[in-house]
């Protein structure tokens, strides 16, 4: 188990923030959604739950997990990026959700940024990897601008996903 507490990182617009329980009514809608396509959705609220948890368990199990993005001006949440492991992931997987009506504007890129950068720094880890949907072409650009290589060798949760490798080159060694 670990007891490293989880953290709050902040961007220039972005704040990142433990999971509490009163995001999952937005997170289980989005799942809920054919937007969740790419997750293996539209997902039922009982599937749903069982994944929230996982992405607040994956903390206490591994130190690391998912977070929610808020966006500084207003304080609303615009989505979720989280690194998960577990029998789920083959790998420890970069990954990142938009609600609707906040695509476009650099979040998840700002988000994955600074989550991969604290992984980096904090837990001396030197690749993630994301799965992604291969009809998700808005992921794929986003893996592939923040520098991922398609890997198509790589052991994979769904045989149908594309897995992009984020190689950390300035991880402490």
């Amino acid at each position: 188990m670990n007891d490293r507490p989880i953290p709050t990182l902040q961007t220039q617009r972005l704040v990142l923030r433990p999971m509490v329980e009163a995001d999952f009514p937005a997170y289980a809608d989005f799942l809920a959604s054919p937007r969740a396509a790419g997750l293996g959705g539209p997902l039922s609220q009982r599937q749903a739950w069982g994944l929230f948890c996982h992405d607040i368990a994956c903390w206490s199990l591994f130190g690391h997990g998912a977070l929610m993005i808020d966006r500084r001006a207003d304080g609303t949440c615009v989505g979720q990026v989280g690194i998960s492991h577990g029998p789920l992931f083959p790998e420890k997987e970069l990954g990142w959700l938009l609600y609707e009506g906040h695509e476009g504007q650099g979040y998840a890129a700002e988000a994955a940024c600074a989550l991969r950068d604290w992984a980096m720094q904090t837990l001396g880890l030197r690749e993630l990897v994301s799965y992604i949907a291969p009809d998700n072409a808005a992921s794929i650009a986003l893996a592939e601008r923040l520098g991922a290589v398609r890997d198509p060798l790589a052991d994979r949760p769904d045989p149908d996903d594309l897995v992009y490798r984020h190689k950390l080159a300035n991880a402490p060694r």
